[in-house]
């Protein structure tokens, strides 16, 4: 079977660049006789993991995307030297031709559901993609949740239920951790850890607002803030507050494991990658009661209900001061996270991308 991919997400440093390098790795360790063909613009710098053939097209990024956008040109499948089957990891401006089936994966319905909290670039973008007709047309949809999953339909999505399956994301291998530790690391106050964009939908304002509420509560950890984004200045300057901006894959395996606690305000989530990530470090989390978190953690949270910056600030000081709390909840975090693999994942993918073929 010969794939090709849309990678021009590759390098980008976001969510769904980490997601599709560990799939893609994960791909072509467990199906070496397959034939995985990565395509990206011609200016994007791009690595591909070993087993995946890099194409490059003849145009840069913004000429490529719109005119995928407005001609149906040039498709991915002959962009990649022909193919069975594409792959597009997340919608977008894209061409694909007709005779060659394409899986979909839809990681969350944020650009749909909350429109407001993207740019006006973004917003043109997600409408350039059509995500609603690109799921239509596809042989096969792939969602990271159940909770994504049930959003579709709720959203009423043309789309078969048939045709739509569950493929967990999974923790970085690269970040990831199972060896006991010290809760809080060297510190004694030790410290909180937020890991994200800084975006409207990862409820910053109300991080911001819990935590200026903890430090009046007396809580002492300070809160280090690894990512960036047009919200960063609701952040700057809070006492406690740290920005740290993007780490390496090696720093941020060190932050996790020295954290108190992993904390996510989010307003909507996909899946939500960093509680998972943390929870192989059996570190705690403190989530907003989105229903993906409980899918892939179970009870093995703290929770609060969105948006509620008095409630979160009250979760942020009890986790940071019971250290049985603590350890109860990342032992449970840990056990709970141990069914996510890439290699699953991957397994899973893969059949359904064979599936798709068979669609012909």
């Amino acid at each position: 079977m010969r794939v090709a991919i849309d990678a021009r997400h590759l390098g980008q440093g976001r969510g769904i660049a980490r997601y599709l390098e560990q799939m893609l790795a994960a791909l072509a360790a467990g199906f070496p006789d397959d034939e995985w063909v990565a395509v990206v613009p011609r200016d994007r710098e791009a690595a591909v993991p070993e087993g995946v053939e890099l194409r490059r097209s003849a145009l840069p990024s913004k000429a490529l995307f719109a005119l995928a956008a407005l001609t149906g040109l040039p498709r991915i499948d002959r962009l990649a030297g022909g193919a069975d089957v594409a792959w597009i990891p997340a919608p977008a401006p894209i061409a694909c031709g007709r005779k060659t089936p394409y899986v979909l994966t839809i990681h969350d319905l944020s650009f749909e559901l909350a429109p407001e909290d993207f740019t006006s670039y973004e917003r043109r973008w997600h409408r350039a993609a059509r995500p609603r007709r690109l799921a239509a047309r596809a042989a096969e949809v792939v969602v990271d949740s159940d909770a994504t999953r049930r959003a579709l339909f709720d959203a009423g999505w043309p789309v078969d239920p048939k045709r739509v399956t569950v493929v967990h994301a999974a923790p970085s291998a690269a970040v990831s951790g199972h060896a006991d530790r010290a809760i809080g690391g060297s510190d004694p106050a030790g410290y909180l850890l937020y890991v994200g964009a800084l975006e409207p939908r990862k409820g910053i304002e109300t991080l911001a607002e819990a935590m200026a509420g903890a430090r009046k509560a007396g809580l002492r950890a300070p809160l280090l803030v690894v990512g960036e984004g047009r919200l960063a200045s609701s952040l700057e300057g809070l006492p406690g507050v740290r920005l740290i901006g993007r780490q390496s894959d090696a720093e941020l395996k060190e932050l996790y494991s020295g954290a108190l606690a992993l904390v996510m305000p989010s307003t909507l989530e996909g899946f939500g990658l960093p509680p998972v990530e943390a929870a192989t470090h059996r570190v705690p989390s403190v989530v907003s009661d989105l229903p993906i978190f409980e899918e892939t953690l179970g009870k093995a949270t703290l929770s609060f209900p969105v948006n509620d910056s008095a409630a979160l600030a009250k979760a942020l000081v009890l986790i940071s001061g019971d250290a049985k709390l603590r350890a109860k909840l990342g032992s449970e975090a840990h056990d709970a996270v141990q069914k996510l693999t890439w290699a699953a994942s991957a397994k899973s993918l893969h059949a359904v991308l064979v599936e798709a073929t068979e669609r012909r």
